[in-house]
């Protein structure tokens, strides 16, 4: 299978600009290029209502459909950014088009980020304020037994972890689990790390240094640092997976997909052909973007049918 057009073009810009290296940046540089990256998601969607809140002493970003009322089935959106960057300003668009098309009320919220705070910060944080939408689910208008718990990358990594703490703690179950390319293994000792972990602008590079400023001191197989290999995923609601063919990602997910249905788990996967890892944020180039977006949209209207 080819890339998509849109997404040639960029692998070939990266190529030809020398496969720059994300390690050889500071990280106020790498977070600046992941804000300026959001163009590529298209024209911004302007059919929602955006509201920054605090609640609790923590950030959290609502996007509402238009005229939306009732208590509406919600989505908690963890950002990826690979533990390192990312936030309200790097999702905003695909939190709005979410909201749009899903018809549901989308709840992201700012968790502390590497280097200046390291594991567990970020896993706390979206624990934290998965317990505080989840109190709050009154004021906030949303269905208390109707909650997606949804994220890319490092974000797909806490939403699955925050519904394993919420599990052990014999807490309340979100009714849903959707994961886009997460991150799910430290060790990277996965083949597609191998074949696509250099050519495809996210590269081995970009995600290993993002887990050692964060897992500076955490042993890199801790069931929190690489929820892979857990064997407690039973007793977890349903789970979407999406992975991405040119992703160095792409063999993990789908790992994963395979524990899940073993450990008993009513799970699925997908896997988007000509893509590569971040394609989601891409719906101004990207047709396999633009039918993610879609087919998340669906399932999180009626969670768990």
């Amino acid at each position: 299978m080819a890339l998509e057009k849109g997404i040639a073009e960029l692998v070939q810009e990266f190529i030809d600009a020398g496969r720059p290296s994300s390690r050889e940046q500071n990280i106020d540089d790498r977070r600046r290029g992941y804000i300026a990256s959001t163009v590529l998601a298209g024209e911004q969607e302007k059919r929602v209502q955006v509201e920054d809140i605090e609640l609790e002493g923590m950030a959290f970003r609502v996007v509402s459909p238009l005229n939306a009322s009732g208590a509406l089935p919600a989505v908690i959106y963890f950002h990826g950014g690979c533990f390192i960057s990312g936030g309200f300003a790097t999702h905003d668009n695909q939190l709005r088009q979410l909201a749009y098309h899903s018809g549901c009320r989308v709840i992201a919220m700012q968790y502390r980020l590497a280097p200046e705070q390291t594991f567990p910060a970020a896993h706390d944080d979206a624990e934290k304020g998965t317990l505080i939408i989840h109190r709050h689910a009154e004021r906030l208008a949303i269905d208390a037994s109707r909650i997606t718990l949804a994220g890319d990358s490092a974000g797909g990594h806490l939403a699955l972890v925050t519904a394993l703490r919420l599990k052990a703690a014999h807490s309340w179950q979100p009714a849903q689990l959707i994961l886009i390319y997460p991150m799910l293994d430290a060790t990277a000792s996965m083949k597609s790390y191998i074949d696509n972990g250099k050519d495809y602008i996210i590269t081995e590079d970009t995600l290993l240094s993002g887990y050692e400023m964060y897992l500076s001191s955490t042993e890199r197989r801790h069931p929190e640092a690489s929820p892979l290999w857990r064997n407690d995923f039973n007793g977890l609601p349903p789970v979407h997976i999406l992975t991405a063919e040119y992703d160095p990602l792409c063999d993990e997910g789908e790992a994963l997909y395979r524990h899940m249905v073993e450990q008993g788990v009513d799970c699925t996967c997908q896997r988007y052909l000509g893509v590569i890892h971040g394609f989601f944020q891409s719906g101004g180039i990207s047709p396999a973007a633009r039918s993610a977006m879609r087919d998340i949209a669906w399932r999180v209207k009626s969670p768990g049918q």
